[in-house]
């Protein structure tokens, strides 16, 4: 899930914390939206549009060393961004594939590579999204954010898992209802 995604980025950025709290805050909120962007593809090739599995991390790693260099917000809200986009990304390998009902298994493409040129295959240890077992790791994912920050970052992340629990709740059904 989307979720899972940016919470597992707020986790990353938690460890700015020790460093600089102001910084860290910020770092939170851009892991977040750099755990939602790439799923910004869904409404075109899913997986495809957004998704960069190989050029993500290198962008990461190079905007990481310019934030240990000149920490600013704009400089570590860019580089925790990336981070958790290249952690999304990375990470799609190991759900399922992109099939109208993944749980089904009927599909193999986990994520596009794009300078392999083909699908990354699912490993499906997170079954699908909205599993309940990525339902788990969202709840695992968010609990230590939901501790270590305060009010904003702390309410997003929870809007974030109740949306988490209602799609898990009606997963399903989504794919009778619409195209996924």
């Amino acid at each position: 899930m989307t979720t899972t995604h940016a919470a597992l980025g707020v986790l990353v950025a938690a460890l700015a914390l020790p460093f600089d709290p102001s910084l860290a805050v910020v770092a939170a909120y851009a892991a977040y939206a750099g755990g939602v962007f790439p799923d910004l593809d869904l409404a075109a090739a899913h997986r495809r549009t957004l998704h960069y599995p190989a050029i993500y991390p290198a962008l990461a790693a190079l905007a990481l060393v310019v934030a240990l260099l000149r920490p600013s917000p704009l400089t570590v809200g860019v580089a925790f961004f990336l981070a958790s986009a290249a952690l999304h990304c990375l990470s799609e390998v190991l759900g399922g594939g992109l099939g109208r009902r993944p749980w089904l298994e009927d599909d193999e493409r986990g994520v596009y590579s794009h300078l392999g040129d083909r699908w990354l295959t699912p490993r499906r240890v997170i079954p699908y999204d909205g599993a309940p077992m990525d339902l788990a790791l969202c709840a695992l994912l968010t609990v230590p954010g939901v501790l270590l920050f305060e009010d904003g970052v702390r309410l997003l992340l929870l809007a974030g898992f109740a949306v988490s629990v209602v799609y898990t709740v009606l997963r399903k059904r989504i794919a009778e209802w619409v195209a996924i």
